[in-house]
């Protein structure tokens, strides 16, 4: 071990290092280390006293220790100390690897020793122990004292603990890292652009949009179409703080089924002036980015324009039934005036008495024959009833349904809606539309006779219950009801009790009784209800051979 120098040796031999050190710097040396050691002042052709240059070293706030050629510790200042821990009886005589954490890779050790060997500078980052066991970060240079002859004589160390600085550089990254992971996974283009349109970040699917246009710059793509809708350069008018918002724009991909929708937005976004002279609140103008969003709506969109697309087919059925309907009732009408002009001349001939019995039974021959044919013309025009397959229903999530739908109609007319469904209610088979199609009409029925009741507090309530093997459902309201002559009539086609008749073709219960018939059910209108109506109906299921 080698044996410790005495104070005053070791401080003059730190002063007389110091001392060449700052009169010839070996090549290499960080100018910042001569400068910090002679204190900005004097030169080599007028240097400072030498014990100028120990006070100075001594009350350096960076942690500065002199070796021997073999990193034996001849001299530490009280920065040293108090980063190290050790006093400075301690560590003279001791080699420099009292410090070591034996956490630095033997490489670095060995790097460090054949540059300095070399006679030149090395700079770089060691992990530390301190005297109380806790490990540092030291940012460490080192740079050879070389004598007159160029002979290597001592090391000249400088240390500061940056162990904060490590820190916080970890926890940016892992920051960035966390950003980065919520960009990847957000299922929208997110790129944010400079003041030129460059890409600054971008995410996974916009690497994705790349790949698919095979090394075409998404952002070029899109902003054109971004543009071509707003009339006006995207990025000219986002930098100048007019942003955009849901700009929906298509852009075809070659290989790709039909076009790609997006729906587009920009943000301008300032950043801070980064300079020095920021530094104490003189900002300047930063630069401006764009943060551009897309968010890929091609699925809604070809929702949306097959929903258009079976609208309009629905239309143009409906426009061709119509359409075929009246040209049936115009033929038929054309083929009933010949029988009713038949029919007139008849009676005509009847009373002026020159009628006969031959004549007679041949006009009403003519007349049964073109009646027959317009029969046959009228049963031709008759729609195709449309084929249901049955499947498992909720009563009570069609009757919700027609509620729905009827919402508006109910509000205008002030009907107060009394809901009592079943809590539980066990499904069925049967035929949504029709049965659907049903309540429509019976709560249509409702309406009608609540607006012809002409009172002021209208209710309308629908119960839901379960029975056996089925179930059951009330309709009833406080309208003006149904005459006990009648209530067997309603179910009758083409009767109309209604004052207002117009629209309407006494269809509506007729329909009701055969839906709730091929539900193996039943539908009557409680005779012992006093005010309003009560319909009472009852549901199985479609028979299995339906």
């Amino acid at each position: 071990m080698p044996v410790r120098q005495p104070p005053e040796s070791a401080q003059q031999a730190a002063i007389n290092a110091l001392g060449e050190f700052i009169a010839s710097p070996p090549t290499g040396t960080p100018p910042d280390l001569v400068e910090a050691l002679a204190l900005m002042s004097g030169n080599a052709s007028d240097p400072l006293p030498p014990r100028l240059f120990f006070e100075a070293v001594e009350q350096s706030p960076i942690a500065i220790s002199i070796t021997d050629a073999r990193a034996t510790i001849l001299y530490a200042n009280r920065a040293f100390e108090t980063l190290t821990g050790y006093s400075r009886e301690e560590v003279l005589g001791q080699n420099e690897a009292i410090l070591s954490n034996n956490a630095t890779p033997a490489s670095v050790y060995q790097h460090l020793w054949r540059t300095i060997q070399h006679k030149q500078t090395w700079s770089g980052t060691l992990v530390n122990r301190s005297k109380q066991g806790s490990d540092y970060l030291a940012e460490l240079t080192i740079s050879p004292v070389l004598d007159r002859n160029g002979d290597l004589q001592y090391f000249l160390g400088m240390h500061r603990d940056v162990t904060k600085v490590h820190e916080l550089e970890g926890a940016l990254r892992q920051q960035k890292a966390r950003i980065e992971t919520v960009l990847d996974a957000a299922p929208v283009i997110i790129v944010l652009l400079d003041s030129k349109g460059r890409v600054i970040l971008d995410n996974q699917d916009y690497k994705k949009l790349l790949d698919d246009l095979h090394g075409r710059e998404p952002v070029e793509v899109l902003r054109t179409a971004i543009s071509e809708q707003l009339g006006v350069d995207a990025l000219a008018s986002c930098l100048a703080g007019q942003g955009f918002k849901n700009i929906e724009i298509s852009i075809d991909i070659p290989g790709h089924p039909g076009p790609r929708w997006f729906a587009c937005s920009g943000t301008p976004v300032d950043e801070s002036d980064p300079t020095a002279r920021s530094y104490f609140g003189h900002q300047g103008a930063g630069d401006r980015r764009l943060l551009l969003l897309a968010n890929e709506i091609t699925g809604r969109r070809r929702e949306i324009e097959r929903a258009h697309l079976e609208h309009l087919r629905a239309r143009l059925a409906e426009q061709q039934l119509m359409h075929g309907m009246r040209e049936a009732l115009a033929a038929a009408i054309y083929q009933i005036q010949g029988p009713l002009n038949v029919i007139n001349a008849a009676a005509g001939m009847l009373r002026s008495g020159a009628g006969n019995v031959e004549a007679l039974a041949g006009m009403l021959d003519q007349i049964s024959g073109s009646g027959a044919k317009a029969l046959a013309t009228l049963n031709a025009a008759l729609p195709e009833g449309p084929r249901e397959a049955g499947v498992m229903v909720n009563v009570n999530k069609l009757l919700r349904q027609v509620l729905e739908l009827e919402t508006r109609r109910l509000l205008a007319a002030g009907i107060v809606v009394d809901w009592r469904p079943a809590t539980v209610l066990p499904e069925l088979t049967g035929h949504k539309n029709q049965l659907r199609a049903m309540f429509k009409h019976l709560l249509d029925n409702a309406i009608q006779a609540l607006n012809e009741s002409g009172k002021s507090q209208r209710e309308l309530r629908l119960t839901t219950r379960q029975i056996d093997h089925g179930v059951e459902i009330e309709i009833q309201d406080n309208g003006s009801g149904i005459a006990p002559e009648d209530r067997y009539r309603v179910f009758e086609p083409f009767h109309i009790g209604w004052r207002n008749r117009r629209g309407r073709a006494g269809m509506g219960l007729a329909l009701a009784q055969e839906i709730v018939n091929a539900h193996g059910g039943s539908i009557e209108i409680d005779a012992g209800q006093t005010e309003g109506c009560l319909i009472r109906l009852s549901l199985t299921a479609v028979p299995p051979d339906d």
